[in-house]
């Protein structure tokens, strides 16, 4: 198990900035899914926290690639 005390030594204002990095992302990146009409990025967005990596795949890269594909068809 891991030591409690090295988590608790963690500042609380980091976890809030974390918390709301994390937020913020998650809104543009479910945002993004729904206009997008991806209903499997939008769940995975909305169940996995990732701190934003995942959301900001998605708004980056993932999303850029499903509009080119749609403008090829």
């Amino acid at each position: 198990m891991g030591n409690l005390q090295d988590i608790s030594s963690i500042p609380i204002s980091l976890i809030y900035v974390l918390v709301i990095w994390s937020l913020i992302w998650k809104g543009f990146g479910l945002w993004r899914a729904s206009k997008n009409n991806s209903p499997a990025w939008f769940i995975a967005i909305l169940i996995l926290n990732t701190l934003g990596i995942l959301e900001i795949l998605y708004l980056f890269v993932f999303s850029k690639l499903g509009r080119k594909e749609k403008a090829k068809a």
